[in-house]
């Protein structure tokens, strides 16, 4: 009879057990990725009791067996934050404290003074790094966007599509600069069109090339490359031509592009500094061309069709993207995009088995087997949503049977401890 006291005790420590754990999981219903835990229960080791009818076993009451975290995906929630991440799979993000790794289905990250992408508690997120050129490397560290620029790029081409009235008039004085150094008067004489392109140095300064078609034929045409001096910005110089011919149907025969013009910008940028600038394919270049897909020379008025070139200004990190595949993109004011980091994520072969350390953490250990590292959207790692944050995957319905359960459970054992109370009671009666 005694035995049944300390069986109900185990019923009692057991409900007590499983209503901390609901209680737990109610009260984190509204944290960032938490995972619902739930408790696993086991007999006791049986006592065997041999009489005339042979052997039987009794139970001992019953033990907590384990408390376990439950890995379902969550429900998502939409935010304004491009920090803010979520895991569509079994991925988990690893984040750092200088000293160890820990892995979390928490989303909710900033950046902080020294330019780390870190989470709530200051842990660092963990990633792939990328260099300056925006290639991806194989090294996983700390994501860091303090030093992220968009370096400068020197023009060394340059695409222009017009159309050459072909009824201009040949010019037959020729283009010439009166070079006295008036602004004014510096401008040039005796041409037919000009066009305004901006073009960049070695460290990414900006200059204005005015180009200069002088129609010299019928179907010939020079343009000349005109920019200010660097010496003397009130001064126009002239940087070189280049020969443009057409057919009778309109279509560039050849632009002469050769090695291109070169520009002198000043002494303290690369120079000379060749610039190749491409009127289309001719159909007389090798291989040929249409001779229409850049600048004809049609009966119609002049137009600027388009120009591009493959230059820019330094710029600084304005905003970023993050995909699916975790690539974070930066966005630059000088009108450049990039990669500059990948979100590396973590899975485990036995989630279940990691070792809760609080602050929605878990730490990897001996029953749960090593991570397994990888890119987002490979490896059954999942995707990486932006903008999106994972919510508790507490059912909260489910916890209340849960709850009502155990506290049946607890009163059902009381019962049986106030039961064996009278029972032993009356046994002591006996002697009365």
């Amino acid at each position: 009879m005694i035995t049944s006291l300390y069986t109900a005790i185990s019923g009692l420590s057991a409900s007590g057990t499983s209503l901390s754990v609901i209680s737990d999981n109610i009260a984190n219903m509204n944290t960032i990725g938490y995972k619902a835990s739930r408790v696993a229960f086991g007999d006791v080791l049986s006592q065997t009791l041999t009489g005339i009818a042979g052997s039987s076993q009794v139970g001992r009451g019953v033990l907590v067996s384990g408390v376990s975290p439950l890995f379902t995906q969550g429900s998502f929630e939409t935010t304004e934050s491009v920090l803010d991440l979520a895991v569509d799979g079994d991925g988990m993000f690893i984040v750092n404290d200088g000293n160890a790794s820990y892995y979390t289905r928490a989303g909710q990250f900033s950046i902080s003074k020294e330019g780390y992408i870190i989470n709530p508690d200051g842990l660092v997120l963990q990633g792939y790094l990328a260099d300056e050129s925006g290639n991806i490397t194989g090294t996983v560290g700390s994501l860091n966007i303090a030093n992220v620029q968009s370096v400068a790029k020197v023009t060394s081409t340059a695409d222009i599509a017009l159309n050459l009235d072909s009824t201009s008039e040949i010019q037959t004085v020729a283009f010439t600069l009166d070079g006295n150094g008036d602004t004014v008067n510096d401008d040039p004489t005796n041409y037919n069109f000009s066009s305004t392109i901006t073009v960049y140095d070695s460290q990414g300064g900006a200059h204005q090339v005015t180009l200069y078609f002088e129609k010299t034929a019928a179907n010939s045409w020079t343009v000349h490359y005109v920019h200010a001096d660097p010496a003397n910005p009130n001064l126009l110089i002239e940087a070189g031509t280049q020969a443009l011919t057409f057919d009778v149907n309109g279509a560039l025969i050849n632009d002469n592009m050769g090695a291109g013009i070169s520009f002198n910008f000043g002494t303290s940028v690369t120079s000379p500094q060749a610039i190749q600038f491409n009127y289309g394919t001719g159909t007389g270049e090798t291989p040929p061309g249409t001779g229409l897909d850049g600048t004809t020379q049609f009966a119609t008025d002049f137009a600027v069709l388009s120009l591009n070139q493959n230059g820019y200004t330094a710029g600084s990190l304005k905003n970023m993207q993050i995909s699916a595949d975790g690539v974070i993109t930066g966005i630059f004011t000088n009108g450049q995009t990039r990669a500059i980091g990948q979100i590396a994520l973590a899975k485990f072969i036995a989630p279940d088995m990691l070792t809760k350390l609080g602050r929605n953490l878990f730490a990897e250990s001996y029953d749960s087997g090593q991570p397994i590292v990888g890119a987002a959207s490979t490896s059954g790692l999942g995707r990486v949503l932006s903008n999106t944050l994972e919510l508790s995957n507490v059912d909260l319905a489910e916890q209340f049977v849960k709850m009502i359960s155990a506290q049946r459970g607890f009163q059902a054992n009381s019962r049986i401890i106030t039961t064996t109370d009278e029972l032993m009671q009356e046994l002591v009666n006996l002697k009365r």
